[in-house]
């Protein structure tokens, strides 16, 4: 029974994740709102990192419920997980060393996408009823597509999120969890399972608020340690790192011969594993981190929309491209597609004294997966108050954690492939609303930078140039527009 499911779902993930399905639709879209914005990712990429990371406190509007640093943190943290290091990994063992250009590609142009579903996010925004902040595709799509295929597209969303979080969320991020600290320090998977229910239960009860505290602590922290382990290893092969970069680029579009116990891959098996696993890292597109970004403190849509733009950006061309680097420098990538789960261990403990490599990154692994249980329990909380109200929220929570156990506990197989549907089958109703209201997105962004072209202006000033026009925070709730 276990193995037709699993043969199913790997047939319709094949389906979703083909040339003729989501690679093109994520490709296309991105490219489209990089027109249409002007290539918002990149002429703005310095000021909105600025107003990422160093935000001013005089900027920040009363409404939402965690601060721009908070909300990007938290999206950081619901992202940069196994995907960073198993994923980087299956990508290039089985596209080749081209597939990390292509990985490359879809955060570049997966920017303007993270850029647009983070302003629609803020743009369309409501509160529950306990007056949290509730926003993303869930919303966005209905009340910006005012029919019934916007209906249609946000209850999708919602339906694939909430189950989406319960398995690339939730379950693949403990079993990672549980299954690399078993290998590393000998601690039975049972163990890892009860620490970890635990520590998930005592953050989610306290909300985004809580989660937003421990992800601003977190995530940077995380994120350093794992970039300097595998800058430390770049340095000690840097004779190696113009060979690595140019095979990067030339087996994007000559895809790769047989070297060694690697089999060989065309360049559409590199264009694919490059763009199926480079959404599965930075998630630009699915529509998730849009409800993390919802919930941000700021004066209007645009500035939330920069400030999650960055995410990518950390995401894919920072901590993906070490690992890439890392694993092609060292030659371990060769190893092959069977070897992909433990093969970004291989690389650092190659290149790192010792038994460090290991362990730097198993620690590192421990925290993007747990960062990312947090960042998804949130995304799929907020799916349930969507559909059934704010009474499902603390029953979720408690039965997210305790799934945590499951995880960490039973083989994944199934699990793996179910992920993969219902982030394909989230992709797609807001992929289609990207498109659909992208005029508004490039209109509003328009009006705004042509006001605040370098992101300098406080609440009075924001509030001063957007009186009287349709597009500040909250207006849909004034005007229905």
């Amino acid at each position: 029974m276990l193995q037709s499911i699993e043969s199913a779902l790997g047939t319709l993930g094949g389906i979703i994740w083909g040339p003729y399905v989501l690679i093109p639709l994520l490709l296309l879209t991105g490219l489209y709102l990089t027109v249409r914005l002007g290539g918002l990712q990149f002429r703005k990429l310095g000021s909105a990192l600025r107003l990422a990371l160093f935000e001013r406190k005089d900027a920040e509007a009363s409404g939402g419920d965690v601060s721009q640093f908070q909300a990007l943190t938290t999206a950081l943290a619901a992202t940069v997980g196994t995907g960073n290091i198993v994923g980087v990994a299956t990508a290039i063992s089985i596209g080749g060393p081209g597939a990390l250009f292509w990985m490359w590609v879809t955060g570049l142009l997966g920017m303007a996408s993270k850029y647009a579903e983070a302003f629609l996010a803020v743009r369309y925004r409501t509160t529950d009823a306990k007056g949290e902040i509730s926003g993303g595709p869930q919303y966005y799509l209905e009340r910006g597509i005012r029919n019934g295929f916007g209906k249609f597209l946000a209850l999708f969303f919602a339906v694939a999120a909430a189950l989406a979080a319960f398995g690339i969320g939730n379950m693949t991020q403990g079993n990672s969890i549980a299954s690399n600290v078993e290998s590393s320090f000998g601690l039975p998977t049972w163990i890892t399972g009860i620490v970890l229910t635990a520590f998930t239960f005592a953050v989610l009860v306290g909300g985004i608020k809580s989660i937003g505290r421990v992800t601003a602590a977190f995530v940077p922290i995380m994120i350093i340690f794992y970039v300097l382990g595998a800058l430390f290893i770049l340095v000690v092969n840097v004779a190696e790192l113009p060979a690595a970069i140019a095979l990067i680029f030339t087996d994007a579009f000559t895809g790769t011969a047989a070297v060694g116990g690697f089999a060989g891959s065309a360049i559409m098996l590199a264009v694919q594993m490059g763009v199926a696993r480079g959404l599965f890292s930075n998630e630009s597109g699915m529509g998730s981190a849009a409800i993390a970004a919802a919930a941000a403190q700021t004066t209007h849509p645009v500035r939330q929309g920069l400030v999650s733009m960055t995410q990518t950006f950390i995401d894919t061309l920072v901590v993906v491209s070490f690992t890439g680097l890392v694993l092609i420098t060292t030659g371990v990538w060769e190893k092959g597609a069977d070897f992909a789960a433990t093969m970004t261990g291989d690389a650092f403990s190659s290149g790192l004294p010792g038994q460090w490599g290991h362990y730097v990154v198993t620690i590192g692994l421990v925290m993007f997966a747990y960062s990312t249980i947090l960042g998804w329990a949130y995304y799929g909380e907020r799916c349930m108050e969507r559909l059934f109200g704010r009474p499902a929220v603390m029953p979720y929570r408690v039965v997210f954690s305790l799934v945590v156990f499951v995880g960490c506990t039973v083989p994944l197989a199934v699990v793996w492939n179910f992920a993969d549907v219902m982030n394909g089958l989230m992709a797609i109703p807001n992929l289609i609303g990207l498109l659909l209201l992208s005029g508004l997105i490039a209109r509003e962004t328009k009006h705004y930078l042509d006001n605040d072209p370098k992101l300098h202006a406080d609440r009075k000033q924001v509030e001063a140039f957007m009186e009287g026009h349709p597009g500040a925070i909250d207006s849909y709730e004034r005007t229905g527009r």
